[in-house]
């Protein structure tokens, strides 16, 4: 059965506390969870190239986590508009380097941002908790390495390809059936043997969506807590917010805290973001100076 988002009540009522991993559990409070993006690709839209050396990622990606990361996700694979598909050997040989260190010297937990079932495999060897697939989990042996593993997963919404997504992207009612998608493959996930408390669940901003399809799923985020698992958002320094400014060469920074305070209000319990510490700055004062009961601020990060 397939849940869609609740159209009435209290849009955080069925909002998940916590997500299970393989060796921890990450639990939630009243801000998001932070995930940071550790891109290890010479052509990633915002930070291409920056980080291929392996020593300069793994710097980058403690620098993160000292910033306030609570998860690292490494990926190896642009998935940029009009990206073309690269293969496992080569993903492989980009992440693979900085996998190992990784997991051996971060408290956080380490994701890979992999639609390989190759890929995958060996980052969950080398130590990752989390496999974060773009494609939803439409490879079957992506799901069986899931199941075997005991991995948690995040699934995404994506209509078309990287390659193709951006090309005329259409809907009838974007929330219901990107909401129906997720539903769908959160139930062929748990048929298939991943336990549910392992599933969590990303409406795939920018990925085969135009601006309004966007702003449509981020205003209506909190009714997707309906489908009972985590959500993940992945909205930083996205060309949409360059769009929504008028300006594509803006720094989108700021466009990315506005949307990051927008999603702690709808109850989003983790979010994809490559500015970690000026986010959880923003969190953390939109809790401080929220009105009473709305936002508790933390006591502990």
């Amino acid at each position: 059965m397939t849940s869609n988002p609740s159209s009435g009540g209290d849009p955080l009522a069925g909002r998940i506390n916590q997500w299970v991993l393989r060796a921890k559990t990450l639990c939630f409070g009243p801000l998001p969870a932070l995930m940071g993006i550790v891109n290890v690709t010479p052509d990633s839209f915002s930070d291409g190239g920056r980080y291929l050396d392996p020593h300069r990622a793994l710097d980058h990606a403690l620098r993160l986590e000292s910033e306030g990361a609570d998860i690292l996700d490494v990926g190896g694979q642009s998935s940029r508009p009009g990206a073309p598909p690269v293969g496992a050997d080569e993903e492989l040989r980009r992440v693979l380097p900085v996998l190992g260190p990784l997991c051996e010297r971060a408290g956080a937990a380490v994701s890979i941002d992999t639609f390989h079932p190759e890929v995958a495999a060996e980052a969950l060897s080398a130590g990752a908790e989390i496999i974060n697939d773009i494609t939803a989990f439409s490879d079957p042996r992506m799901v069986e390495l899931a199941v075997a593993r005991q991995a948690a997963v995040c699934a995404m919404h994506m209509r078309g390809t990287p390659l193709t997504m951006q090309e005329d992207p259409r809907y009838d009612d974007v929330v219901a059936e990107v909401a129906a998608y997720l539903g769908a493959r959160r139930d062929a996930l748990v048929e298939a043997g991943v336990p549910r408390e392992r599933i969590a669940l990303d409406p795939g901003i920018g990925f085969g969506k135009t601006p309004d399809h966007n702003l449509a799923l981020l205003r209506n985020m909190g009714s997707f807590h309906a489908l009972g698992c985590p959500l993940l958002v992945g909205h930083s320094r996205k060309a949409f917010i360059g769009k929504l400014l008028g300006d594509m060469a803006a720094d989108r920074t700021p466009g990315t805290l506005g949307v990051a305070a927008a999603m702690a209000l709808a109850g989003v319990q983790i979010l994809r973001v490559h500015d970690i510490a000026a986010v959880r700055q923003s969190l953390l004062l939109l809790a401080a100076a929220s009105p009473a009961g709305s936002i508790p601020p933390p006591t502990t990060h």
